[in-house]
C-alpha cells in the first residue's frame, strides 16, 4: 500500500460529524447528497503527506478506533516509530534474499501488527519523525537514501559484508525519523515501547486479515502476493459475498475495518466519491495521481457522477474480481480505515473511509466508496475476531 500524498479529506474527525462547507464548484460530483447510516468513532484525520507510509497510518488510525471502541481514551501514536522498525526490518531481509524482494516505502497492515507485538509503540509527541527541516512528511530523499543504501550492501564492494552496515542505515532512519525512544513519560508514569504497548489492552492476537481470490482455496490461508507483503504474512481466503458480510457485521457492530484498496481507478476522485463505473475511458494513466487524458476534467466528471441519472457500476462477481487481481488492473495502492455506511439521494450504498491525506477538501478527510467499489477493489482487511459472524469463523477454524 503505497500512495504518495495528495492533501485530500474528511468529514467525520474523533467521531462528530462537521457540516460540509458550500462550494462553486459546478461539477456534477457536488450533486451528490449522502445520508448518515451508521458511523463508528474514529481518532482525527491525519497526513501521510508526500509520504508512502499509509500502511502505517492507516493501520495505527485503525487501533486508535480499537481504543475508543473499548472505552480507552483517545491516543495518537506514532507513525514513525512503525516505519523506523519496518524500514529496518525490511532492510535486514533485503540484504539476506540477496535485493530478490522489494525495498520501497510500502507496507501492510501486518506491519503495524508485528511491530506493536515485537517493538512496542511510543506516542506521536514522542517520536513526529519530521527531524529534517520540515513541517510535514516529505520522504523522497530519505526513501532514495535508504534505497541506494541497501542496494550497495547488496552489491557486496568489499566481498564479503561489514560489521556495520546496520548501523550505518539505522543511522540514516535516525537523522531524518529520530532515534527510537527507549523510555519516556505520559500522564507522569515512565513507560518503554512495549510497556506502553502493554499499557493500551489491545490483544494484537485477536486481529485477522481476510481477503478474497480464486487462485487458492477457500478457507485457507495464504501470503497475497502482493510487492508490499515483504513480511510474507497470510490472510485467510473466504469467498467474496462472506467477505462482503463482515464490513456490515463489523459495522453494525461498532467495529472498524483496515481497507486496502486499489486507489489507481477512474472511479476514484480526488473530491472524495469511489465509485465503480461502466463508463469506459481510453487512455488512463495506472497511478492513483495521473489525471485524465484524452478528455477534460469536466467531462469525466460528468460521465461518471452524473447522479441525477445516475452511472450503472460494473456488476461485480468473484471471476471479475480475480481477472482484475491477475492482469494487474487491481493493485495494492493504499491503505484506509473504513467507519460506517451512508447513501446517496438515490439509494447507492456506500462506505464511509477515512483517509491520510489530510483535511483540506471537500468533505474534510472522508471518502465514500460504493459498495461496488469495494467489492471489486478490495485486497484485504484487517478486523477484530469478534466482528467476523460466527459462521464464517467456524469455517475458519478460529475460536
Amino acid at each position: 500500500m503505497k500512495k504518495l500524498a495528495l492533501f485530500i479529506s474528511l468529514l467525520i474527525v474523533g467521531g462528530n460529524a462537521f457540516a460540509q462547507k458550500a462550494e462553486k464548484d459546478t461539477t456534477a460530483v457536488d450533486s451528490f447528497k449522502f445520508t448518515i447510516v451508521k458511523q463508528n468513532k474514529i481518532t482525527p484525520v491525519k497526513n501521510q503527506a508526500s509520504s508512502g507510509t499509509c500502511w502505517s497510518f492507516s493501520g495505527l488510525g485503525f487501533f486508535e478506533s480499537e481504543l475508543l471502541r473499548m472505552g480507552k481514551p483517545e491516543v495518537d501514536l506514532s507513525e514513525m516509530f512503525v516505519v523506523h522498525h519496518s524500514y529496518t526490518d525490511k532492510a535486514d531481509k533485503y540484504v539476506r534474499m540477496n535485493g530478490t524482494i522489494n525495498f520501497a516505502e510500502g507496507g501492510s497492515f501486518y506491519d503495524v501488527v508485528y511491530v506493536l507485538k515485537n517493538y512496542g509503540i511510543v506516542p506521536d509527541a514522542e517520536m513526529a519523525g519530521l527531524n529534517y527541516g520540515e513541517d510535514k512528511h516529505k520522504h523522497g530523499e530519505l526513501d532514495a537514501l535508504t534505497n541506494g543504501f541497501v542496494k550497495v550492501i547488496v552489491s557486496n564492494p568489499n566481498k564479503k559484508l561489514s560489521t556495520v552496515w546496520k548501523t550505518g542505515f539505522e543511522g540514516i532512519l535516525d537523522a531524518y525519523l529520530g532515534k527510537n525512544p527507549t523510555e519516556f513519560t505520559v500522564n507522569g508514569k515512565k513507560y518503554t515501547p512495549i510497556t506502553y504497548e502493554q499499557s493500551l489492552g489491545l490483544n494484537l492476537d485477536d486481529y485477522v486479515s481476510l481477503t478474497s481470490f480464486t487462485h487458492h482455496p477457500f478457507y485457507t490461508q495464504f501470503p497475497i502476493e502482493i510487492p508490499d507483503n515483504w513480511r510474507w504474512s497470510e490472510s485467510y481466503n473466504i469467498p467474496l459475498e462472506e467477505l462482503m458480510s463482515i464490513f456490515d457485521t463489523a459495522i453494525d457492530k461498532g467495529y472498524c475495518v483496515a481497507w486496502a484498496s486499489d486507489v489507481s481507478e477512474k472511479g476514484f476522485t480526488r473530491k472524495g466519491i469511489a465509485v465503480d463505473p461502466e463508463t469506459k475511458v481510453t487512455n488512463l494513466p495506472g497511478t492513483d495521481q495521473a489525471k485524465w487524458t484524452g478528455v477534460s476534467q469536466k467531462d469525466m466528471e460528468e460521465k461518471i457522477y452524473k447522479v441525477t441519472k445516475p452511472q450503472p457500476e460494473i456488476k461485480v462477481t468473484q471471476q471479475i474480481r480475480q481477472e482484475g487481481f491477475d492482469n494487474y488492473q487491481t493493485t495494492d495502492d493504499h491503505g484506509m480505515v473504513i467507519f460506517g455506511t451512508a447513501t446517496d439521494q438515490n439509494g447507492t450504498k456506500y462506505y464511509l473511509v477515512k483517509n491520510s491525506w489530510g483535511t483540506d477538501s471537500k468533505y474534510k478527510g472522508i471518502w465514500y466508496a460504493s459498495e461496488t467499489f469495494v467489492k471489486h477493489k478490495t485486497i484485504d482487511i484487517l478486523v477484530h475476531k469478534n466482528a467476523i459472524p460466527k459462521e464464517i469463523l467456524k469455517k475458519l477454524g478460529i475460536k
